[in-house]
């Protein structure tokens, strides 16, 4: 579910967003209240005061937005990234004069950037809800030549959830185990993939399914995340990991350091050749796939003569082995304090006395030299210089331990139709490439099959893209850009469309010149610039 709504402008930083002249009444209400229609919760606003969801306030008896518009600069100079004060006026006040960086009319601020040189975000832009109106900026500009529009809102998600791609060979929990944040069940870990433990948080279900306070919860720490703060989760029947986007997870207290290199099959392939010579036999331990290096197709390719050693575990092809072990903390993601444990035995025909094992994980961070003794027995032993540079080289080629976290949102009816009256032409659209999604400037990820489901880098959005309302749901950013032809031929509210200049100096359609804080920043340059790439400009 998506919704918008009543609200806007842009014009004077120094000044709070007028919302409306004259706010809805509801009868019922006390004479000095206002009612905020930006969401269905329908807050009845005192003065001073701001809504359920600290975005909205009563001044005066005029309904107000907090929050700044932000918008985007493409330039290579230093930024002063100014934020524009933002005072919620008492009743009866005027609003804050401009300060020094708003003496400067907009539209000159428009020529000395140049037009193609700023973007408007739907940070800040605020919805269309009751759903019959237009998005709230769209914005008239050229790129390269062409005539561009683009269409700026926020859209109020309950379909949405978080993924979250934790770099780590530690065993966090067993698939498909509740997540809980608070106490409350807020998502589950899903499956695994190379390196990565995986987890989803939302969605609909724990949204609007569940008791209110699962709701509340499940809001709470998906706002804490996608705005890049960070949050404890507890895996049932697993582990505390506090997780935050850019930042290495933190398991039962301690600090994940190392990404593994690659599973111990891998990791024996990619250092045979510097093994050989060194060591007799290499076993690298792994929760999924332990590799054993004599036995294993490099180790045959380098005419290894086999040492005899007996592993426990599913044997899978030669030199790889299943299920050495239980998964865990230890090493290499297992349960295992003691590495030699997975052996079962060795062949006395085949091993002998003096022979030279290297155990060690898949992000070397465990590592242990062993020689056999004249009883075939492994006895511990200092580890060779040469061993050890080779160890430190596994640990050189392991990437840092990272969580990435992604929103994922679907953008449904009535988002579609401030865009367009005919919401499946902007669906059309997007699918044949002549729309450039956008969330604060971040190019999304575009899901195929029907609908427009949306995944997005939180890291590569500005800070505090995110915002909440209590019904419960988040309030997420988006932008549509295109050519204006296009725009036109899919039915777009033409009417609204206003040049950039024009929208830096009086703010949105609906708006009738009430002024809207904004915030300007430095587009990141990771991003590309959302107004330049391609398939937009084909």
């Amino acid at each position: 579910m998506i919704e918008h709504t009543k609200t806007d402008g842009l014009a004077d930083p120094g000044a709070p967003v007028v919302l409306e002249r004259a706010a809805p009444r509801n009868e019922r209400m006390a004479s000095d209240k206002i009612e905020c229609n930006a969401c269905p919760v329908l807050c009845q606003i005192s003065p001073g005061k701001t809504g359920a969801c600290d975005r909205y306030a009563n001044s005066a008896g005029v309904l107000v937005r907090v929050d700044p518009v932000v918008l985007l600069r493409r330039t290579t100079e230093a930024i002063d990234p100014r934020v524009v004060p933002f005072a919620i006026p008492a009743p009866g006040d005027t609003a804050p004069a401009s300060s020094d960086a708003a003496s400067q009319p907009a539209t000159d601020e428009a020529t000395a950037a140049g037009e193609n040189e700023l973007f408007v975000t739907g940070i800040g832009a605020s919805t269309t809800y009751p759903d019959y109106k237009p998005a709230p900026f769209i914005v008239s500009s050229q790129a390269n030549g062409v005539d561009l529009v683009t269409v700026v809102t926020e859209g109020i998600f309950s379909y949405c959830s978080l993924k979250l791609k934790i770099d780590t060979d530690r065993w966090l929990g067993p698939e498909q185990a509740n997540i809980r944040f608070k106490g409350e069940v807020v998502g589950h870990v899903t499956t695994a993939e190379y390196g990565s433990q995986m987890f989803s948080l939302g969605g609909v279900h724990h949204l609007t399914g569940g008791s209110k306070k699962e709701g509340r919860m499940t809001m709470d720490v998906m706002a804490l995340l996608a705005n890049k703060q960070a949050a404890e989760l507890s895996i049932d029947g697993g582990s505390q990991v506090v997780v935050q986007a850019g930042k290495a997870p933190i398991v039962n207290g301690v600090p994940e350091q190392r990404m593994r290199v690659g599973c111990g099959s891998a990791t024996v392939g990619i250092f045979a050749k510097q093994f050989f010579g060194q060591t007799d036999e290499v076993v690298v331990v792994d929760d999924h796939i332990t590799g054993v290096l004599t036995q294993h197709q490099a180790g045959r390719c380098l005419d290894m003569r086999p040492s005899g050693i007996q592993i426990r575990g599913r044997k899978s092809t030669p030199g790889r082995y299943f299920q050495v072990a239980n998964p865990g903390t230890g090493w290499g993601g297992t349960d295992l304090q003691d590495p030699m444990s997975i052996i079962e035995s060795w062949d006395p025909d085949v091993a002998w006395p003096g022979l030279r094992l290297l155990m060690t994980s898949t992000t070397g961070e465990h590592a242990a030299w062993f020689v056999l003794d004249d009883d075939l027995v492994p006895r511990q032993a200092p580890m060779p210089p040469a061993v050890a540079a080779t160890v430190a080289r596994i640990g050189e080629n392991c990437e840092p331990s990272l969580t990435s976290v992604l929103f994922v949102g679907g953008a449904g009816g009535s988002l579609r139709a401030g865009v367009t009256d005919n919401p499946v032409q902007l669906t059309n659209a997007i699918k044949h490439s002549l729309v450039n999604v956008t969330c604060g400037g971040a190019p999304a990820y575009l899901w195929p099959g029907g609908g427009i489901t949306l995944m997005v880098d939180v890291l590569r959005m500005p800070d505090h893209s995110f915002g909440t309302v209590p019904t419960p749901a988040l309030v997420a950013p988006i932008e549509f850009s295109m050519r204006l032809q296009d725009y036109r031929a899919l039915g777009g509210h033409m009417e609204y469309v206003k040049p950039l200049a024009e929208v830096l100096a009086r703010g949105a359609w609906h708006n009738d010149g009430a002024p809207q804080g904004r915030r300007i920043e430095p587009a990141s340059p990771l991003n590309g610039w959302a107004l330049g790439a391609p398939p937009m400009l084909g």
